[in-house]
């Protein structure tokens, strides 16, 4: 018997991005759930949306707490965003509760209202994230088992060893630049912290412990500047029923709202305009290369028009 919220496409999206491992998480899930809620003496509700990659609830504690009980295919990058959650510990980000991380499950709090940021005027938003920002980043542990920036960068290889030594469908003289671009931005950066690798519009809610806090952390460590790429190619389409007007690329001028964000940016971070523009153009492409593996069209194009952007401002 399926967990509730799981359905064929559901089942297809775990299975091509996990291939056997998914389709076996994916059977045990109901038993999994069922001996998280005994283990945490909860009462679950309707799942959080539709499925992704992960399996995530609405819960409530035996003692009242309303809570959000996560679960992923174990053994996947979901031990990093537990990793990178507990290093935050609730600094700027949502609090981890408890965790069982051989299982790949987790519990965290609830952030209501949970109203997206995305719903807020855009400058406004950005001042926050990067207000945010300021408040996760902090040196990586010792022996970490994070990712780094220069681990993510092996996308670009893995790209062109997908498409016979070229870029596949992504403009070729773009993609060099943002290459090279990635190569020599890691090989220059200082002061490596961990950073919340996926810090977007859908992912800073309104929150009752704070008025907003980060929520689905990546985990990777590397430097401050690289976390303003993700913002700067977002709102793009979300799984959910997301009003597509907000989509950065559905508004009269793209251009415009993009060199605002890398002066608000500049201005509230302290770090040197250029250097946030070079990582958001070079993320943007490394995003586009991600989209390319998991046969996303749709997603490398809007990352490849941001990029273009990005290249004249």
């Amino acid at each position: 018997m399926d967990a509730p919220g799981v359905d064929a496409a559901s089942r297809r999206r775990i299975t091509r991005a996990f291939g056997a491992a998914g389709e076996a998480w994916l059977e045990t899930l109901p038993a999994l759930l069922a001996a998280a809620a005994q283990r945490w003496h909860l009462t679950l509700g309707a799942p959080l949306g539709p499925l992704s990659y992960n399996y995530v609830t609405a819960a409530t504690r035996s003692d009242g707490s309303r809570v959000v009980l996560k679960a992923g295919v174990p053994g996947t990058e979901l031990h990093f965003e537990i990793d990178a959650l507990r290093h935050f510990d609730g600094r700027g980000s949502v609090r981890l509760l408890d965790a069982d991380d051989a299982a790949g499950v987790f519990l965290i709090e609830r952030l209501e209202p949970g109203t997206p940021i995305v719903e807020i005027d855009d400058a406004a938003g950005t001042r926050i994230a990067a207000g945010i920002m300021r408040r996760l980043w902090r040196p990586p542990p010792q022996d970490h088992g994070m990712p780094t920036l220069a681990d993510w960068g092996r996308a670009f290889a893995e790209l062109r060893a997908r498409h016979g030594g070229g870029s596949g469908p992504l403009p070729p003289p773009l993609f060099d630049r943002a290459e090279a671009l990635y190569d020599e931005l890691v090989a220059t950066q200082q002061d490596a912290v961990v950073l919340h690798g996926d810090l977007h519009h859908w992912n800073i809610l309104g929150a009752g412990r704070e008025p907003w806090l980060a929520i689905d952390p990546h985990g990777v460590v590397g430097e401050p500047a690289f976390e303003v790429g993700p913002w700067m190619r977002n709102p793009v389409g979300d799984p959910g029923d997301a009003d597509e007007a907000v989509f950065l690329m559905n508004q009269p001028d793209p251009r415009r709202i993009i060199e605002r964000r890398l002066d608000i940016f500049a201005e509230e971070l302290a770090l040197p305009r250029d250097r946030l523009r070079d990582w958001s153009l070079a993320f943007a492409i490394l995003s586009a290369c991600w989209s390319d593996e998991s046969g996303h069209a749709a997603g490398w194009q809007q990352a490849v028009a941001v990029a273009e952007i990005l290249t004249g401002v």
